[in-house]
């Protein structure tokens, strides 16, 4: 069973605990504890192009729309 919710399917399977003991063992998402999906952009959630640096924590348009408040200068 694949589905975008596990706990749809764990309603549907919780009568039967073979299925179910299988089910939790191997198909609930499991904490990230590296790689990129670990790391978010604290505004919009973006994993993608992601600003660490200086402890912004920001994705690359979150960053440009508030590079100025933060005290960034655009330099041509």
């Amino acid at each position: 069973m694949t589905t975008s919710n596990h706990n749809k399917v764990l309603n549907q399977i919780r009568n039967k605990p073979g299925k179910l003991k299988k089910y939790q063992k191997n198909s609930i998402p499991r904490e990230r504890r590296f790689g990129e999906s670990t790391r978010k952009c604290v505004r919009c959630g973006r994993t993608g192009g992601h600003i660490r640096k200086y402890g912004l924590d920001l994705c690359r348009q979150c960053f440009r729309e508030h590079a100025i408040e933060l005290g960034f200068k655009q330099y041509s």
